[in-house]
């Protein structure tokens, strides 16, 4: 291996990862998604994008003429701009490979092989080097080569069908979660399944500084290819789904704000129109929440003796509930069963969460200062480690902010070779 840089300002000093390198060479959501929770826990993540940017640049509405997503999406985060369709491009890639323990890539599977940055010319370069392929359909059977997003993978990977009313309750298509929650649970299975290769790599290597991995033979300095299909990521969410259909033959149905396996559990409309979620399921809490109705008798009618007698009668349940939570405002409704221990709360808002004293308490909503915004709330780090709560030590940069630096750091290129590489189009620098 060569001899390995110091690590720049952006790495994490002091944090559980510190001392990691990981080269990103993602785009959209789930690549970025995994080095952005890498980045949080100390690592170095230097973000290959093209010369006009990653898309998520331009998602949503502008804030200064800039995505305020880009702020937390990209923070932690050195961003250089390459065009890898050139030659060059693809020679200070696997220069920079040389000095990252890790790459994360989310291309269709033989994208990057075809632009000469495929796995083998990665491990040629660096023949302990952890890959993290992020993928629609994983890197190989029939449907390796399908077109997919994080939407197709929560259809694919059963979450769409049941994230929906009950059947025959609605003629509406089933709804998304409202973020892109198949990118981002791979984006954490790539983090995980990252860490555990680095471990396996590095568990009996000799500690002698950041990346000490890098120097150790046998089984502890093998590297690896970590492959996260989409698809995958959401099924193995399902809980008992699968099990139930093998073993009962039954079909999970969506079963809209409720738990089809627990009662009662949904979202009740208070008088003034606020959803307040009630999870009263035991058979102690139902009893508590059944005296707070005024109708302790409940406690004793075989239809809510038990769990399963409330599940198959919820309807009736539910109704009885909707109806006496219809005479509390929400935020009422909320007060009279925090005072009975009743596990509740209203439906939060993003304004909610932002204001919410919990989370500003544990610094998970926290006030950043970003060159391209100004004050910027940023969600805090999860999971926190020791009690440490580090603020971001960078936010998104603009595009090709740390291109210059991060080729003459780590590959000694003076500035009129970077000069002469973005006048012929190969890659985009400021300053």
């Amino acid at each position: 291996m060569p001899p390995r840089p110091d690590p720049s300002p952006l790495a994490g000093a002091g944090a559980p990862l510190a001392g990691l390198r990981v080269l990103e060479l993602g785009h959209f959501v789930a690549a970025p998604f995994a080095t952005r929770l890498l980045g949080d826990l100390g690592a170095e993540v230097i973000k290959v994008e093209p010369p006009g940017g990653d898309p998520v640049r331009q998602w949503g509405a502008r804030h200064n003429g800039h995505a305020p997503w880009w702020s937390v999406h990209a923070r932690n985060k050195r961003c250089i701009a390459l065009d890898l369709k050139r030659p060059e491009a693809r020679e200070i890639v696997l220069g920079l490979v040389r000095h990252c323990d890790a790459v994360v890539e989310n291309f269709r599977p033989g994208q990057l092989e075809k632009l000469g940055l495929g796995a083998a010319a990665m491990k040629a370069a660096r023949p302990d080097l952890v890959i993290a392929r992020i993928s629609g359909y994983g890197q190989d059977g029939p449907y390796r080569d399908r077109a997919a997003f994080g939407v197709i993978g929560e259809a694919i990977g059963g979450l769409r069908h049941l994230t929906d009313h009950a059947p025959g309750t609605s003629d509406l298509p089933p709804v998304r979660v409202g973020v892109s929650l198949g990118d981002s649970v791979a984006g954490i299975y790539a983090a995980l399944g990252l860490v555990a290769a680095l471990w396996r790599r590095d568990r009996r290597a000799p500690l002698s500084g950041p990346g000490c991995g890098g120097e150790a033979g046998g089984e502890a300095g093998r590297g690896a290819e970590v492959d996260v299909a989409l698809t995958e990521s959401v099924f193995s969410l399902l809980e008992g789904a699968l099990p139930d259909y093998s073993t009962l033959g039954t079909i999970r149905q969506p079963s809209g704000g409720g738990i089809a396996t627990a009662a009662p559990t949904n979202a009740y409309r208070a008088r003034d129109g606020i959803w307040v979620l009630i999870a009263a399921n035991s058979d102690p809490l139902f009893r508590r929440l059944a005296k707070l109705m005024g109708m302790p008798e409940l406690v004793e009618d075989a239809r809510f003796a038990d769990n399963q007698a409330r599940v198959r009668n919820v309807a009736e349940l539910d109704a009885l509930i909707g109806a006496w939570a219809a005479r509390f405002d929400g935020r009422a409704l909320e007060a009279v069963l925090a005072e009975a221990d009743i596990p509740s709360t209203r439906a939060f808002t993003i304004a909610d969460c932002a204001a919410d004293p919990q989370f500003r308490a544990r610094d998970m909503v926290r006030e950043v200062e970003d060159p391209l915004h100004g004050p910027v709330l940023h969600p805090g780090v999860v999971p926190r480690i020791d009690g440490a709560v580090p603020p971001p030590r960078s936010t998104g940069p603009e595009i090709g902010a740390d291109t210059a630096a991060v080729l003459r750091e780590l590959l000694g290129m003076e500035k009129e070779a970077v000069a002469a590489l973005q006048e012929a189009g190969v890659l985009r620098a400021r300053g």
